[in-house]
């Protein structure tokens, strides 16, 4: 069975055609604008059409709805998104007729080494927003960087793009390890926190493979205020770039004023000289170390302190990430990614600073596991808010073994109400809510369906 599980520099030798299962994924649809500006020839299926399933067909590639064997056509190589299983017919005809099948993770190693110049971000918290900003730093500086991104990039239209110049931007995401399949030539680590333990099981294996990680990096970039990341850094021999706030970093911010509510500006100092003065587009006090990750890639880039300064009063956000959707009875309606507790803390804190009478966190939690795990957590930072709304646990991956429900978390809440789901979530809030709130819909789920039935 030719089966490609990790890396081969020999994966697209002789191959021409190469068909996607679940092709109308965030992070499958940037590898097939990458392939397809290559010239090779794509055909992909999916379960339902999308927003993205429909900018493949308008590329000219052939998506079929569902899933059968007779899909794979006169495929060379088959790529599967991580949330297609083994039992998949197309998957168990492309190995059953010989046909090398790789997963995504595997095909995004191979395509970041296409590209001489890679930014790989890792970190519990941040990664998508940090991509999004060095990918408008590179954009804006003309030098058309290919990007794969967890959130849309209103800037490129999308989760990422081909590209023609010599960089590329790369959300490294730490789960079931599949961040080491990339060799960066930039590995950013923005922080490591306690998320992922259902499949690390334990703090010292998730810095572990933070650790590996940084090893097959050129030059690490990392935040020297996290406790966490400063241990892993310790341990390897590369070059590296620190930043933060309180330390003696490299890239230091100073002079933090917030020039509106939950907008911050502050000068950067590298080694104790003024490097740039940042006015952040985006709010939130968090930002700040995300910016500064982004300074910190002007110099192997090659790029300008101004080139920095240019892409953080640019850059407004990627979707689901403090995203405005709109109104309801006159109340602000925000979608938000959060889904561990000091991301949820993050973002209610932002929040809390911008003069609404009330914050309504509206959260649907994520995973049967890291609820129970971390369920003193969540507790404590949605007491933060003014009303808590919960929705079911999303199970995703797991299944519900009846030992942990959202009726748990809310005894711990005051005042905390359970809908029963996202319609009940969206007439809670339409009944509910009034001119002067913030209604925060926080979740890794489908919440952002609810968000948009409140402001329908």
């Amino acid at each position: 069975m030719a089966n490609f599980s990790s890396y081969s520099s020999k994966l697209l030798d002789g191959v021409q055609r190469v068909h996607f299962i679940g092709c109308g994924g965030s992070g499958m649809y940037p590898l097939i604008q990458i392939l397809h500006s290559r010239g090779l020839t794509l055909t992909g299926s999916d379960v339902e059409e999308t927003k993205i399933t429909q900018s493949e067909r308008a590329m000219g590639m052939t998506v079929i709805l569902g899933h059968d064997a007779a899909n794979l056509g006169d495929a060379q190589l088959v790529v599967y998104s991580a949330a297609i299983h083994d039992d998949n017919p197309e998957l168990q005809a492309a190995r059953a007729h010989g046909i090398p099948t790789v997963e995504r993770s595997v095909l995004l190693g191979y395509v970041s080494r296409l590209y001489p110049q890679s930014v790989c971000v890792s970190g519990t918290h941040g990664k998508t927003t940090t991509t999004g900003m060095i990918t408008t730093m590179l954009e804006l500086a003309g030098r058309d960087p290919a990007a794969v991104i967890g959130g849309q990039l209103p800037l490129i239209g999308g989760y990422g793009k081909a590209g023609s110049g010599h960089s590329i931007v790369i959300e490294a995401c730490e789960y079931s390890e599949t961040f080491l399949q990339l060799t960066p030539a930039v590995g950013v680590i923005l922080n490591i926190d306690n998320d992922h333990l259902e499949y690390y099981h334990t703090m010292g294996k998730l810095k572990l493979a933070f650790q590996k990680f940084a090893l097959l990096s050129h030059t690490v970039i990392f935040n020297m205020d996290d406790r966490n990341t400063l241990d892993v850094v310790n341990t390897i021999d590369r070059p590296v770039l620190s930043f933060g706030i309180r330390e003696d970093a490299r890239f230091r911010a100073v002079n933090i004023q917030e020039y509106r509510p939950g907008f911050y500006a502050f000068d950067v100092e590298e080694l104790g000289d003024h490097f740039a003065h940042i006015e952040l587009g985006v709010p939130g006090y968090h930002n700040i170390y995300n910016a500064l990750a982004m300074c910190c890639c002007v110099r192997p880039l090659g790029l300008n302190p101004a080139d920095a300064e240019r892409a953080a009063k640019d850059f407004k956000g990627t979707g689901r990430r403090f995203q405005i959707k709109g109104e309801c009875n006159g109340a602000v309606v925000v979608d938000d990614y959060a889904h561990h507790p000091t991301e949820l803390a993050a973002t209610l804190a932002t929040a809390k600073k911008m003069g609404y009478d009330r914050v309504i966190a509206v959260h649907q939690p994520f995973t049967y596991s890291r609820t129970k795990a971390l369920m003193k957590d969540f507790a404590e930072v949605l007491r933060q808010a003014d009303q808590c709304v919960l929705l079911p646990i999303m199970g995703s991956r797991e299944v519900d073994d009846g030992s942990v429900k959202s009726e748990d978390l809310a005894a711990k809440i005051p005042g905390c109400v359970v809908v029963g789901g996202l319609k009940e979530a969206a007439d809670w809030v339409k009944q509910n809510a009034r001119k002067g709130d913030l209604v925060l819909c926080m979740s890794c789920g489908d919440l952002y369906k609810a968000a948009d039935m409140m402001v329908e």
